[in-house]
C-alpha cells in the first residue's frame, strides 16, 4: 500500500491511494471461496462449482471491491493518525482515472483518488479589549400597563352593563326568522371588526336589529349548533334574521383588593398594590433581560466569527452537499443558503476549540435542565405555569428520547455553555435602550 497526500490552496486535501495486488489478495480468495460456498449453478451442486467458473464470475467485481476497501481503509487510518480534522465525509476526486479490473493489476497497484475538506485551524483568543454592549431594554409605562391588564383580566368576571359603549361586550340575544328561533345566541363582539362593531354601540336591552348570522357567525358548525339545525342544511336558511337583545355582558378588571392577591398569588408572595407592581417590574424585566442576552450572544458568536475569519473549503462543501443529499437540492438550491450553512460550519469549529482550550463539555444534567426548559415553555403555551417537577422531568426524558430533538438540545446546551464561558472573558458596558431601539440593533444584528 502506498498512500501520497496533498493539499490544495482551496484547503481539499488529495489522497492517493495505491493498492498492490498483496494488500487484497486474501481478501480476495476468500470471499471467492465464500460466493463459491454459497453459488447455484446448474450442473453442479451446492459448494462444488469450480473456481475457474467463480473467478469468471466474480472475480473482476470482488477485486475492484476489495482493493476499493483496502483504499478507503488506508485513507481513514492516515486520517486518523495524523489526526487530521475534516469536514463533511471523504468523497472520491473527480481526479480519479479509470481502473481497468479486467487487465492484470498493475505494477504499482490499483490507484484510489479521494478527497477531504481540511477544517482550518482556529487561533482566537478573547480578552478584555474585545468589547461588547449589553442593551438593556427599559421598563416603559405602555409594557406595565399590558401585563398588568393580561394579568388581572385571568381573574375578572362579567358584569352586566346597560348599554353597549365600546363594542368589547357580549350580548345574549334572540334570533328569530319567522321560521327558526334561538333564545340563547351569543355575540362577543370583541371579535369582530371595528366597523362590524358599530352597529351594536348605544344598543340597550329590549332593543331589535336585523342581522346577517352568516357574517357574525363564520363557522358553519357552529352557527348550526346556535340556530339548532344540521349543517347541511344551512344553504336553505336566509341568513336574515331578527335579534333582540336580552343581556350585555362586560369584563370587568378585578379590584385590587385582598380577595385579588389571595386568589392571584396563593402562596402570599404578593400581598398588596405596591407589592404587585414591583411584580410586574421583575416579572418584565426578567422577559426583557432574556432578548438582551439572547442578543449578546449573537454579537459575540458574529465577533468570534469575525476575529477568527476561518477559510473553509466551500467549493468541496457544496460538492459534498449535493453528494449526501442524493438530488433533493439542485446546486442553485445549496448556493442560495450556503452562507448560513458557513456560518453554522464555522461556528461549529470555534465552539470545538474553546470547548477543548476551556475544557467545556455537556453533560447530562445539562441536556436534562436544557430539556425541562423547553417543556416548561411548552407548558407556559397553554396557561400551565405551575406544572409540577415531576412532570416537567417525565416530558423533558420523553423530549430526549427523541434524537433528533435531543440533537437539537444539545446543540443549544452546548452553545449555552461555551456563551456563558466566554462571556467573563471581554468587557461588556451595558447600555439603556427603549423597547424600539433595542428592535432595530436586533435587526441590524441578524442571528
Amino acid at each position: 500500500m502506498n498512500l501520497k497526500t496533498e493539499q490544495n490552496p482551496e484547503g481539499v486535501l488529495i489522497l492517493r491511494a495505491a493498492v498492490a495486488e498483496a494488500d487484497y489478495a486474501p481478501d480476495v480468495e476468500k470471499s471467492l471461496r465464500e460466493y463459491r460456498r454459497k453459488a447455484n449453478v446448474p450442473g453442479f451442486r451446492p459448494g462444488m462449482v469450480p473456481m475457474g467458473i467463480i473467478n469468471k464470475m466474480y472475480r473482476k467485481g470482488v477485486v475492484a471491491e476489495q482493493a476499493y476497501r483496502k483504499a478507503n481503509e488506508a485513507v481513514f487510518k492516515h486520517l486518523e493518525d495524523s489526526k487530521t480534522a475534516i469536514m463533511g465525509d471523504v468523497m472520491p476526486s473527480e481526479l480519479q482515472s479509470e481502473l481497468d479490473f479486467n487487465a492484470p493489476a498493475p505494477d504499482e497497484g490499483y490507484e484510489f483518488v479521494f478527497e477531504a475538506g481540511v477544517a482550518p485551524a482556529v487561533d482566537v483568543v478573547l480578552d478584555k479589549g474585545d468589547k461588547l454592549t449589553y442593551n438593556k431594554i427599559k421598563v416603559s409605562k405602555e409594557m406595565r400597563e399590558g401585563y398588568r391588564g393580561t394579568f388581572t383580566r385571568r381573574f375578572g368576571r362579567l358584569e352586566d352593563v346597560d348599554v353597549v359603549k365600546d363594542g368589547d361586550e357580549a350580548l345574549e340575544v334572540t334570533l328569530d326568522n319567522g321560521t327558526i328561533k334561538a333564545d340563547d345566541a351569543y355575540f362577543g363582539l370583541v371579535s369582530m371588526s371595528e366597523d362590524e362593531r358599530k352597529p351594536f354601540i348605544g344598543k340597550k336591552a329590549g332593543d331589535t336589529m336585523m342581522v346577517n348570522v352568516r357574517e357574525i357567525y363564520r363557522n358553519p358548525a357552529q352557527l348550526a349548533a346556535t340556530l339548532g339545525v344540521k349543517q347541511e342544511e344551512l344553504d336553505a336558511i336566509a341568513p336574515e334574521f331578527t335579534a333582540t337583545v336580552k343581556r350585555i355582558r362586560k369584563f370587568a378588571e378585578p379590584p385590587l383588593d385582598a380577595e385579588f392577591f389571595t386568589q392571584a398569588f396563593p402562596d402570599g408572595s404578593v400581598t398588596d398594590v405596591a407589592g404587585f407592581e414591583k411584580f410586574i417590574d421583575e416579572t418584565i424585566a426578567g422577559d426583557l433581560a432574556r432578548d438582551s442576552d439572547y442578543l449578546l450572544s449573537i454579537q459575540l458568536k458574529n465577533h468570534l466569527l469575525a476575529k477568527a475569519n476561518l477559510k473553509l473549503p466551500e467549493q468541496f462543501l457544496k460538492n459534498w452537499l449535493f453528494a449526501v443529499n442524493e438530488g433533493k437540492f439542485t446546486m442553485e438550491q445549496i448556493e442560495a443558503d450556503f452562507a448560513g450553512f458557513l456560518r453554522t460550519m464555522a461556528w461549529d469549529l470555534i465552539q470545538k476549540h474553546f470547548a477543548e482550550s476551556l475544557g467545556l463539555e455537556v453533560s447530562q444534567d445539562d441536556l436534562l435542565a436544557e430539556a425541562r426548559n423547553m417543556a416548561r415553555m411548552q407548558f407556559a403555551q397553554y396557561g400551565m405555569v405551575n406544572v409540577p417537577d415531576e412532570t416537567l422531568d417525565g416530558y423533558a426524558k420523553s423530549i430526549l428520547g427523541n434524537r433528533e430533538e435531543a440533537q437539537r438540545i444539545y446543540e443549544r446546551a452546548r452553545e449555552d455553555k461555551t456563551i456563558a464561558a466566554l462571556k467573563p472573558l471581554v468587557t461588556i458596558t451595558e447600555k439603556s435602550i427603549s423597547r424600539d431601539e433595542f428592535q432595530k440593533i436586533a435587526n441590524e444584528t441578524g442571528n
